[in-house]
């Protein structure tokens, strides 16, 4: 598929896609939940285009949407494969039943068996042209995208066609695409007609004569010569008139005759077949391939417009109004590791100001994040691990208060951008007064046993094992509390 480059990061056809089909889904069952996704867009940054694919990237990644994708294309590649092979094979019939099993041949009849019917359809594209809809191949591409749907099946799959369709007529691309399904099988029927005609005609003696009966013989040499004559220009050889003449079925020809005519109708299966759909193919190719590389998103479509404010919020241009959170230092370990970050992370989640922070001295390569309080201290953590998940993440509660969902969705999220998360509870030497609460909440959330520890000084030591060496010292790690 094409790509097209915006900003930092480069974006195929499949994600506008991807955006397209989940528009639908949510337009016809309800918004999805995104906030982790739609955060993790708002620090990446750039313009509404890019945070709104790099959304529709994240919500296909965590709803296997990328994976119905891939097996719908799959499908659909088999299918094409179908029609492909059932095109040759009525290509190749077509030339059998043209020129039958040997002896003498009708030309005329001929020529209509082998071209009439792509000739039809081909002008039929052309004539596409002066209409606004620009249908023609539709049937082609209908049954293509019918059949592909019956064999990938699910809810998902039954979108993705329709939202292709969307994609395409909002772009101006289904002349193209339906051109190139169109264009792709008359040239492989064509390729079966031609194929079959010089087998035939290598392996059995065929003789060809013109009849008519309301026609002169003058007549059949004008229209012979004038299809004759674009091939000729091409080396394919042409009949003379005398030639024409003789072949009423009346004279007995030279086989030398014989040959001149199967040459004669090779050209013009050639010529006026097989070179036209090669061409309308590379140039449909082409301009669906320019056009698509520019694909522009309407921002005004229902379910991308109430997305407008989420992705690119008024309050990013007039700055921060708390302390900002440091980023996760990364640690870059010996060179035998070289490109191996390890970020081990000490976070403080509503504490009182009754508790000391941190809770003691911080072993070097730990990196205080300070204490969360408010809804833009909670938004600017989960931007910095968004931009750089943490290796390891202790995060520090207060057991005195009664956990609320606020609070556990928060560590929800924090332990889907951590590799391996921890819960401590405060204040260190006395025993949790409701422990026993925030144990089951947490277990509800979906936390394991063994992620929380009732004793904060042990979860420090659990931090700050295996943390790089070369880390600063522990003065310049430290950071003061985020209050509000």
């Amino acid at each position: 598929m094409p790509e097209a480059q915006r900003g930092s990061m480069t974006y195929t056809f499949n994600d506008h896609w991807v955006t397209e089909t989940l528009r639908l889904r949510e337009s016809l069952w309800g918004p999805l939940e995104d906030s982790a996704e739609t955060g993790r867009a708002r620090v990446q940054g750039g313009s509404f285009d890019t945070r709104l694919l790099t959304r529709s990237r994240l919500l296909a990644q965590r709803e296997g949407l990328i994976d119905t994708l891939a097996h719908w294309r799959m499908v659909a590649r088999l299918t094409l494969l179908l029609f492909a092979a059932a095109a040759f094979l009525i290509g190749c019939g077509a030339a059998m039943g043209a020129l039958g099993r040997g002896g003498a041949v009708n030309l005329a009849p001929a020529v209509v068996a082998l071209l009439g019917l792509n000739t039809v359809a081909f002008l039929l594209w052309v004539a596409s042209f002066g209409m606004q809809t620009g249908s023609a191949g539709s049937l082609l591409r209908n049954a293509w995208l019918r059949l592909t749907q019956k064999l990938a099946r699910g809810p998902d799959a039954a979108l993705l066609p329709r939202a292709l369709l969307e994609l395409l007529a909002r772009q101006r691309l289904q002349r193209w695409g339906a051109g190139i399904l169109s264009h792709w099988f008359w040239t492989l029927a064509l390729a079966g007609v031609l194929l079959t005609l010089l087998g035939m005609l290598a392996t059995r003696r065929y003789t060809f004569q013109w009849e008519t009966t309301l026609l002169s013989p003058d007549t059949f040499v004008a229209l012979v010569q004038g299809l004759g004559w674009l091939p000729s220009r091409l080396g394919f050889p042409q009949p003379a008139a005398d030639m024409i003449r003789s072949s009423g079925g009346l004279d007995i020809l030279p086989e030398s005759a014989h040959t001149i005519w199967s040459a004669w109708l090779i050209g013009i299966v050639v010529v006026y077949g097989l070179l036209p759909r090669i061409v309308a193919l590379i140039l449909s190719a082409l301009i669906f391939h320019r056009r698509s590389a520019r694909i522009a998103i309407d921002p005004s479509l229902p379910g991308i417009a109430e997305l407008y404010d989420r992705l690119m919020p008024s309050s990013e241009a007039a700055g921060i109004d708390a302390p900002v959170l440091p980023a996760i230092v990364p640690d870059i370990q010996s060179a035998q590791q070289a490109g191996s970050m390890r970020q081990h992370g000490l976070l403080g989640l509503e504490l009182p100001s009754d508790l000391p922070w941190p809770p003691q001295a911080l072993p070097p390569g730990i990196s205080d994040l300070g204490v969360v309080d408010t809804r833009e201290q909670r938004r600017q953590v989960l931007d910095a691990l968004r931009l750089q998940p943490a290796q390891r993440l202790l995060v520090c509660c207060d057991a005195r208060q009664t956990p609320d969902r606020g609070a556990l969705a928060l560590l929800a999220e924090l332990a889907s951008l951590s590799h391996d998360i921890r819960v401590a509870f405060l204040p260190i030497g006395k025993p949790p007064a409701r422990q026993e609460q925030w144990q089951q909440q947490l277990l509800q959330a979906g936390f394991d046993p063994e992620q929380m520890q009732a004793d904060a000084a042990t979860s420090l030591q659990w931090l700050a094992a295996h943390h790089p060496p070369g880390s600063p010292p522990p003065g310049e790690q430290e950071h003061p509390r985020h209050d509000s």
